[in-house]
């Protein structure tokens, strides 16, 4: 699909985190930067302050850079201070993207991955997908995928592999 309108415009989409009973649990607007194969790339920005009681205040401005994969049970946050300073990573264990060309939406299981500028990463939420997986029934295979992705993505970040490569990049700029 075209990463751009017809006018040459950039596409404008709606993103949507949704629950496993399928409820919106969350939806911003972003913009296509590229697709290639399975890979979505995205942008986006805070348009209001969030407190978060582990990211802390995000300031209006923030810029996300979103990558979402439809093959893959996660997706990767990169988030930049209104200065583009990087800020953080955040990542979702969730079910492959679902993109129709107006709204990409993925199913979000719960269990998160914060990784610091320094690599250094905590798992969240994994609480969360324990008493979710009883709520909602999770199957045995989406349980087993869920844990594979957490690996993948805990392997990435180790190995410092795309998308996480842009870290040391940063790192570098900043020495």
């Amino acid at each position: 699909m075209p990463n751009e309108t017809t006018s040459g415009e950039p596409l404008r989409i709606e993103v949507q985190a949704r629950k496993y009973d399928g409820r919106v649990h969350r939806r911003w607007p972003a913009t296509v930067v590229s697709q290639t194969g399975t890979l979505l790339v995205l942008d986006a920005a805070f348009a209001e302050e969030i407190r978060h009681p582990l990211l802390g205040t995000i300031l209006p401005g923030t810029l996300s850079t979103e990558y979402y994969w439809t093959d893959r049970w996660y997706n990767v946050f990169r988030f930049c201070e209104p200065t583009g300073a990087l800020r953080n990573y955040y990542c979702n264990v969730n079910t492959p993207a679902i993109f129709d060309g107006h709204t990409l939406s993925f199913t979000d299981l719960d269990i998160d991955v914060l990784i610091a500028p320094d690599f250094s990463f905590r798992v969240l939420d994994e609480e969360e997908f324990q008493v979710n997986s009883q709520r909602y029934g999770y199957p045995p295979e989406l349980a087993r995928r869920a844990h594979s992705a957490l690996d993948e993505l805990i392997a990435l970040i180790e190995s410092r592999q795309f998308p996480f490569t842009e870290i040391e990049q940063a790192n570098r700029r900043l020495q």
